[in-house]
């Protein structure tokens, strides 16, 4: 599932689609950024290990 800057996905690391940055939320509250590496704004959730 594809995510946007701006959404509130939820606690977790998503992974900017464009190039690869890691973004970690902490809070169900936190919203998404534009990727701090690139800009861009679509991400995808990777799975908890």
């Amino acid at each position: 599932m594809e995510y946007r800057t701006g959404d509130t996905p939820g606690i977790g690391r998503y992974q900017c689609l464009h190039c690869g940055y890691i973004v970690r939320l902490t809070s169900d509250n936190e919203k998404l950024p534009a990727c701090p590496n690139c800009g861009h704004h679509a991400f995808e959730k990777l799975e908890d290990k």
